[in-house]
């Protein structure tokens, strides 16, 4: 017996041009930055590389990272909490990174 197809746009499945969501969701950003007194090297070597390809209007970068949670209930300031607490305790090293939280735009 052949294994069962997933729905075309179902989750865990690629469609060219599409990003694989659940259908109907809530979601939120959790953006992720080292603090300004960390040294970023990869923001660095960034920066190095964008002078050597003639942007040299370039004075600096930071490189972090974007989270986006979805969510099966509404994206209400409990739910957005909750997610920072999620982004504290997993998403970011408190210690060497700041982050901010935020309902998705639809």
């Amino acid at each position: 017996m052949p294994a069962p197809q997933a729905l075309p746009g179902a989750p865990g499945t690629s469609q060219p041009g599409r990003q694989a969501t659940l259908p109907h969701v809530a979601r939120v950003v959790v953006e992720v930055m080292l603090k300004p007194e960390i040294h970023d090297p990869q923001g660095a070597a960034i920066a190095s590389a964008c002078h050597r390809l003639g942007f040299g209007e370039v004075v600096g970068v930071r490189q972090g990272k974007r989270f986006e949670v979805e969510l099966g209930d509404p994206a209400d300031d409990s739910a957005v909490a909750r997610v920072a607490e999620l982004a504290g305790e997993l998403l970011a090293n408190p210690v060497i990174e700041e982050f901010s939280v935020r309902p998705a735009c639809a």
